[in-house]
Order: structure tokens, then C-alpha cells, then sequence
């Protein structure tokens, strides 16, 4: 589980949330949305560490991680899949996917690749260098990179943005998938009738404060808020 409690946090002297309490559960799909500038993305960096937290405190797995940097709450399975710069473009398909893997020797590193192309459908671009794949086959590298290190906990920043709506369907259903096999997943997504289509649970944030948290369902259905903030009719 991923939680966080009281978390003010920010960039510099700039704070962009305020008094956020968050959960994050095993085999649930929370989706994170809100109008642009709302903090949806602070809210992640915050829990990966790359946000600065000016109070509050972050947990994952139950570990409080508030004083802990990026590379040690990764060791712990957190998984932050940013929109873009999310694999090393000069590297092929397979050689990004060994380098999530550099700690695995080889013949444990072919069984793990096995597993986890049955989850992921890169297996035709193995041999492709990551800069000639599209916005779309680079998240689902981004995807595989993380199951390779064992991530237990997924962070998805804004997955589906300047995608086709085709494959942003794809994006969706990886997720779905990631969900169904036991895994904590966050979605902050600015198409907010998708990611409440699919997610459990939904956050509304307003300004950096949490206006609604309860059942996705119930959050899509609401007009209101809807018209007010998420530009659902």
C-alpha cells in the first residue's frame, strides 16, 4: 500500500499541496484527477521522491519513506512512469529491458524477460532502438522496464497524453492488467472520464487540496463536480 498523511509539498519555496491525506491500495486502480495546476503530478513526485516535501509524511508497504531519496523507495517497488524520458532512447528495446535487469544474472534475467513479455506485447521490438518507437510503445518499455526490477507499486504520470486515442485504449488496459495481477496502481490522468472508468478509487484535487475522495463510479456520476472541474457533461 502506498499512503500519505498531512503532505504539504512543492517545488522550491513554491507549495503546491496542502494537508493531502492519500491511499493507495493492493489490487485497486486509484485514479488522481483535477484541472490543470492542481497538483496531480506533485502528488506523485511527492510519493517518489522527487517533489520537496515541506511537511507531512509518505509511506510505502507500510515504511515511512518522507527522508528516503528516489533510488531507495525504487529498491522498495515503487515504479514513477513519467509521460516522456521514461527510457534511454539511444539503447534497443532489449537492451533497455537488461538494463532494469542489471542485477540479475543472465539465465534468471531470460525467465524474468519471459514473464514479463507475456504481460507486456513488446516482444517485436526487441531489437528496435527505443528513439524509432512511438509515445505509446515507449510507456509499455517503460511498463516492462519496471516489472523487470520487481516494481510492486505503479505510478502512472499522465500515461495516455498526446496518444492516439487507440492506443491511449491500449495504455488503459495494460493498467487494467497490472490491476487484475494484485499490483497498487496511481493513475493521475487528465482525461478524468477514463481514468474513472477503470480506477476504483478517485481523488479530486482543487488547487492542491483533496475536494473529493471516495468511489470512482460516484465521482463520474457526479455533475456537479463533474461540469465544475473535470469538464464532464
Amino acid at each position: 500500500m502506498i499512503s500519505a498523511k498531512a503532505l504539504n509539498a512543492g517545488y522550491g519555496k513554491l507549495q503546491v499541496l496542502y494537508e493531502v491525506d492519500f491511499e493507495a491500495r493492493p489490487g485497486e486502480i486509484t485514479a488522481v484527477v483535477g484541472p490543470n495546476g492542481s497538483g496531480k503530478s506533485t502528488l506523485l513526485k511527492a510519493v517518489a521522491g522527487i517533489a520537496r516535501i515541506f511537511s507531512g509524511s509518505v509511506y510505502i508497504g507500510g515504511l515511512d519513506v518522507t527522508k528516503k531519496p528516489p533510488h531507495e523507495r525504487a529498491r522498495l517497488g515503487l515504479a514513477y512512469l513519467q509521460q516522456t524520458k521514461n527510457v534511454f532512447q539511444n539503447l534497443t528495446v532489449y537492451e533497455n529491458l537488461r538494463m532494469a535487469g542489471y542485477g540479475l544474472e543472465d539465465e534468471k534475467f531470460k525467465d524474468k524477460l519471459e514473464e514479463v513479455l507475456e504481460i507486456v506485447p513488446i516482444k517485436p521490438y526487441l531489437k528496435r532502438p527505443a528513439y524509432e518507437l512511438s509515445g505509446g510503445w515507449k510507456q509499455m518499455v517503460a511498463v516492462a522496464m519496471a516489472l523487470i526490477r520487481d516494481a510492486k507499486y505503479f505510478l502512472f504520470d499522465e500515461p495516455t497524453a498526446q496518444l492516439s486515442p487507440k492506443f491511449a485504449a491500449e495504455i488503459l488496459t495494460l493498467i487494467q492488467k497490472l490491476k487484475d495481477m494484485g499490483y497498487t496502481v496511481v493513475l493521475a490522468e487528465q482525461n478524468a472520464k477514463k481514468a474513472l472508468e477503470i480506477s476504483d478509487n478517485a481523488y479530486l484535487l482543487v488547487s492542491g487540496r483533496i475536494n473529493y475522495f471516495g468511489p470512482a463510479k460516484e465521482l463520474l456520476n457526479n455533475k456537479e463536480l463533474g461540469r465544475l472541474y473535470l469538464g464532464l457533461r
